[in-house]
This record gives C-alpha cells, structure tokens and sequence, in this order.
C-alpha cells in the first residue's frame, strides 16, 4: 500500500499536467473554437480507456457515471472555457482557484467531513497566492465569464465530492471509472459543440498533436491519477492540490512563452504553494458510508489497475 505522501505527489500530477493546457490552446490548436476543444479532450480519452478496460457501468452505475461526466467533464470543460475567453488569464485563474472552498462546504453537508481551521486557511490562501501571481493590475471583469468561472469551479466541486461519495463498484478500478465519466462528459459536450460552432475546423499537423496530448496526457492520464487520488484522500486534500494548475501555467509561460514573473509574482507562487502543502498536513477525517454502502454494497477503493477483460 503506497504511503499517503506518495498519494498526494501522484494526484498532484494532474493538475500540474493541467497547467500546461493553456500554452497547449494558445500555441498549437485553432482559436475561438472551446466547445470542440472540450469534446477533443474528452470523447477520445473516454473510447480509448473504455477500449483499454473493456468494461462497461452496471446498475445505478449508468446513471451515476453519466452524473458525474455531466458534471467533472461535460458542463466543467464548456463552462471554463468560456471563462476563458471572457475573461483575462489571470482573472480566470483567480475565480477558479475558489474550488477548494466550495468543497470543503460540500464535504461537509455530503462526507461529514469537518471542515478545520487549517484547511479553510490552506483553501483561502491558496487563493490569494493564485490572484498575485495572475492578476494584473486594471485587469476587466466581465460578468459572463466571472459567472461562467465560477459556475465551472461549483460544477467540478460537486462531481469531486459526489465522486468520493459514491466511490466505485466492486471490481472496478479508477481506469474504467475515468473511461465512463469521459465518455459521458464528452456526449454531453458533442450536440452543444456542433450546434454552437458548426463542423470541426481544419486541423494542421500542430493541432492533431495538440490536441493529442489534451486527449491522453492532459485528460485520460490525468484524470485517472485525479479519480485515483479520490477514491483514498479526503476530498478536501485533492481540491487544494487544484492551485497547482495556476502555478505550472506561470512556470509554462515563462519558461516557454518568454512570460515575466516579477516578485510579487513569486511571492504569490510561494504563499499559493506554502498553502497547498498546508492542505495536504491536515488531519484525515474518516469517510462515512456512501449509500450504496449503507446497502451492504461493497465498494472498492483499491489503487489498482483493472485486467483488461478478455
């Protein structure tokens, strides 16, 4: 059984991978087009995992997984990226960055996990970190894309703790489970898309690779390692890895955009980490039973890999 240190550093990867996806947008994939992008990121992943686990949702699991694709993907990935489009970088990081508070609220009306003085300070000064490295000064505010980003933050907020709620049916791993959730989210996303923004634009060689890493890096692994990371660390803990994307972006951006980072910026990067490894000292508090354990279900919550079924 891994320790809980390396929980958290694997877990940690996913949205540090996540960091990289806006230098990935801007340089390598066709402008104006965020609902296709959401569905590229998605539906492949989804197929390619389902392929790979070759195992499908049973019972209350159809509606379930398509729950939480509607919510962790399908409504999560459209919403962020109009944040996006909407707003400057920087404000759109800052309005995401609230997640952690939204779930350490709904940890504690769903998980019974108390909230502590520490993770509410981690959640908060994560936050503040996050606005001085990304937000610059006479920065707009647009009420859309303020709302959008905020809707996203709640939409992946709710889908993580319901996550840990639900945890997994027994036998299946958090690969088939990701597969599920993606392929749900990335249906959902689909009609919108075409509907939206008309047929796919015309992709260069660049694009099929960016959108490449979106689809397997950037999604099928990480969510996996996000998915995974659930299933054994409180809910609480996995969202406040979640200032790790804002950061990896900056580090992105200067090391590969020619970006500066002045010293408030670094300063920011310092609290917003300091804050992040606060998160991860907290206390675990034990999970109560879903309802489907309340059921004499067994739930699985084991880290391994499923045998692709033969």
């Amino acid at each position: 059984m891994p320790s809980r240190a390396a929980v958290v550093a694997v877990t940690a990867l996913a949205p540090v991978s996540w960091g990289t996806t806006y230098a990935v947008t801007t340089e390598f994939l066709p402008p104006d087009r965020p609902l296709f992008t959401g569905l590229m990121r998605a539906l492949p992943a989804g197929l390619a995992l389902l392929a790979l686990t070759r195992a499908l949702p049973r019972g209350a699991w159809w509606w379930r997984s398509a729950v939480l694709g509607a919510l962790n993907i399908g409504a999560f990935f459209p919403l962020l990226f109009l944040a996006a489009y909407r707003l400057p970088g920087g404000v759109a990081a800052v309005v995401g960055s609230v997640g952690p508070l939204f779930v350490v609220g709904l940890a504690t009306v769903l998980l019974g996990e108390r909230p502590t003085v520490r993770a509410l300070l981690a959640a908060s000064a994560a936050a503040f970190g996050v606005s001085l490295v990304v937000l610059s000064a006479g920065a707009a505010f647009d009420l859309v894309g303020v709302v959008a980003g905020l809707a996203s933050s709640a939409s992946m907020s709710v889908g993580t703790v319901l996550t840990k709620r639900w945890g997994r049916p027994a036998g299946t791993g958090p690969l088939a489970m990701t597969g599920w959730q993606l392929t749900a989210g990335g249906l959902v996303i689909a009609p919108v898309a075409f509907l939206v923004e008309g047929a796919p634009p015309a992709l260069d060689g660049g694009a099929l690779l960016g959108y490449a890493y979106l689809a397997l890096a950037n999604t099928a692994v990480a969510y996996w390692l996000w998915f995974r990371g659930i299933g054994r660390l409180t809910a609480t803990s996995v969202t406040l890895l979640g200032p790790l994307s804002p950061l990896t972006a900056a580090v992105v951006g200067w090391a590969a955009l020619g970006q500066s980072l002045g010293p408030v910026q670094l300063l920011g990067m310092a609290v917003a980490f300091a804050a992040t490894v606060a998160g991860q000292l907290a206390p675990r508090t034990a999970r109560p039973f879903s309802s489907s354990e309340r059921k004499g279900e067994e739930v699985s919550m084991d880290l391994t890999v499923p045998a692709v079924r033969r």
